[in-house]
């Protein structure tokens, strides 16, 4: 019998989707543990797409993606990011997650270290086990509002160093990186010369703090930034995101992209140009869901004396639970789950020093929502 390839076996398993999965298996479960809008898509999307199919436009398109959605991305993110790239640096990708990913392939050979985020969406360790490189994390604390410490980054370079990966807004905290944080992680950056990778899934969920690309501000060209629609437009199943690369990688990402996907689905592409170019009325709307399911969530929460970190951007809550999960949260978690009947992430999913939290998604029906939210355990003062 043969062997799979050692480093495949050191990838681990996603925590959030163990609970996903052990929910599938239950009754009257209230779910509050994956990302997954509960908007609609709005109706000028689906259309696009059926349009595609019912006139046949279903063959391969070019790698990178149809002429027409790299032009309306390069302009989207002229006016939306303040990012003023070449059509050759767009590329057409199935959702953030082969973004991220493919942004990892090209930086790092077997060996390598990338330093990822902790607390950091669970891809990020993911994706380096695959390709046999080291995710190294640097840590997000309370005691520092959730940023980054410049300090501990620079203790933690090695001669093997290459990647280090950013996310603002960042899920699972929902934290947003000012500007000037961000500044100084491409400084950290130049100085040990290292590529950034930076997510910015959540770009158009920020509440207060305003969103800044990372590749907005560089001036050597080291960023590579993953965007998605599927948080933004609720087309999580449609699998549609965008890599924007440095310049200069165009041949390069022509034989990557035919090498692992080959192309993007067509009327899924057809749907991300009626996504960019449409109303986006279903956006503002989402919006004022999610910031008003903020507000009733946390107003909950403190009449349970629970603590948990303001959100910034995105649609989660970072809540503290270490006065009822005994130093393993996740096991805690999943009795809470069985018991309680509500499907929450573990925070140490995204990390050690997710110990002691969990992720609670507010993308869902507000009653649902407070209802699974009264079940948490108080904290007794």
């Amino acid at each position: 019998m043969p062997h799979l390839a050692p480093h495949i076996l050191s990838v681990p398993a996603s925590g959030i989707r163990r609970i996903y999965l052990l929910a599938s298996e239950l009754d009257n479960v209230i779910s509050l543990s994956v990302g997954e809008p509960d908007v609609a898509v709005a109706p000028h999307i689906g259309q696009a797409a059926k349009d595609a199919w019912d006139r046949d436009d279903t063959d391969y398109t070019a790698n990178a993606g149809i002429p027409e959605l790299r032009a309306v991305i390069v302009e989207k993110l002229a006016r939306d990011n303040n990012l003023h790239v070449e059509t050759e640096q767009v590329w057409a990708t199935i959702g953030a997650t082969q973004a991220v990913h493919q942004a990892l392939q090209l930086t790092l050979s077997a060996g390598d270290e990338v330093l990822i985020p902790d607390p950091g969406y669970t891809i990020f360790t993911m994706a380096p086990r695959m390709l046999d490189a080291v995710p190294v994390p640097y840590s997000l604390r309370p005691e520092r509002v959730f940023l980054p410490d410049l300090a501990e980054l620079e203790s933690l370079i090695t001669a093997r160093t290459r990647v280090i990966v950013v996310n603002s807004p960042s899920n699972p905290l929902g934290t947003v990186f000012p500007e000037p944080v961000l500044r100084e992680m491409l400084d950290f950056a130049r100085r040990h010369d290292l590529w950034v990778i930076s997510d910015e899934v959540y770009e158009y969920f920020t509440w207060g703090e305003p969103h800044v690309s990372m590749a907005a501000l560089d001036e050597d060209d080291r960023v590579f930034t993953a965007f998605s629609l599927s948080k933004t437009y609720a087309m999580t199943g449609i699998r549609i995101g965008y890599l924007v690369t440095p310049r200069g990688l165009a041949q390069t990402m022509r034989s990557v992209q035919e090498a692992s996907i080959s192309c993007v689905s067509t009327p899924g592409q057809y749907a991300a140009i009626a996504a960019i170019t449409g109303s986006q009325q279903n956006v503002v709307d989402a919006r004022a869901h999610y910031q008003e399911n903020i507000a009733a969530a946390t107003a909950l929460l403190d009449t349970k004396r629970i603590e948990y970190l303001r959100p910034g951007g995105t649609f989660y809550l970072w809540v503290r639970m270490d006065h009822v999960s005994n130093g393993d949260v996740a096991e805690w978690a999943e009795r809470f789950l069985l018991e309680e009947r509500v499907a929450i992430s573990p925070g140490s999913a995204f990390g050690r020093t997710g110990e002691g939290w969990i992720r609670v998604s507010l993308a869902a029906d507000r009653e649902a929502l407070l209802a699974g939210l009264d079940r948490l355990p108080a904290r007794v003062a």
